[in-house]
């Protein structure tokens, strides 16, 4: 059923966050803080990896030697685009109405909502970290694409790894990690629905570029997990269907 991976995806990343609020109550916020800094690194490694592994591909296409012109510009092209529509601020705007929304709640109220953590850590960060993380990527088109042309593989997979993500996010950042399953349902869900529209476009060039930018995307991620450095990735997120839309031009 075309779908079905969208919904499998959906379950693992609230399956996961559950777990996540229990065994965050039973874990100190020191243990919590080693273990948080070690999944930023986890993120980093994953990253650099997708993009590296996108981009060489990116190389063996037609494109052969402008496939770093093409993250560059997607890159460039993408955050500005992103920049001007304020995407972060809209997705953080959205994240504290959730959490203004979540406080009303008896089993989200104040003293509860940003809990397990003991420094603060808000409804907010929770929905914003993890839906950034689970909205970027190739997986997350590619695998959205497939499912709705009648193959949920790629989304199966992709739902054990954010299922196992929100465990330890959810230890950390709480109950807002749950929440990332709204964006999560609307851009997944949204891609499937209009996937036979596009399949004839999903060309290995254009496969590569969403894996390479993608790829650079959650290394930004995992730097902002581990506080290195924070960037604006919301604002970036144009840049995995420009790289989409120059790899096809061009090809």
């Amino acid at each position: 059923m075309p779908g079905i991976g969208v919904i499998v995806n959906v379950v693992a990343v609230l399956a996961g966050t559950v777990v996540g609020l229990v065994f965050g109550k039973l874990i100190s916020e020191r243990f919590r803080g080693i273990a948080f800094a070690a999944i930023g690194l986890a993120v980093m490694v994953i990253g650099i990896a997708m993009a590296l592994g996108g981009l060489s591909a990116l190389g063996e296409t037609h494109l052969g030697d402008y496939a770093a012109l093409v993250l560059v510009g997607a890159l460039v092209v993408g955050s500005l685009a992103g920049e001007a529509l304020r995407i972060e601020y809209w997705l953080e705007r959205f994240g504290q109405w959730l959490q203004d929304k979540a406080y009303k709640m008896p089993m989200l109220a104040p003293g509860r909502a940003d809990q397990p953590g003991e420094k603060g850590h808000t409804l907010v960060e929770g929905f914003v970290t993890a839906s950034l993380l689970y909205c970027t990527g190739a997986m997350t088109v590619l695998g959205s694409l497939q499912d709705g042309l009648g193959d949920p593989s790629l989304l199966y997979l992709k739902a054990l790894l954010d299922g196992i993500a929100s465990i330890a996010l959810a230890t950390t950042l709480g109950v807002g990690v749950g929440l990332s399953v709204i964006p999560i349902l609307l851009l997944q869900g949204g891609i499937a629905l209009g996937a036979s529209a596009v399949e004839s476009l999903i060309t290995p060039a254009v496969v590569s570029s969403i894996e390479a930018v993608g790829g650079a995307l959650i290394l930004a991620i995992g730097l902002d997990l581990t506080q290195i450095k924070r960037l604006p990735v919301g604002n970036m997120l144009p840049a995995v269907f420009i790289a989409a839309a120059l790899a096809l031009f061009l090809g």
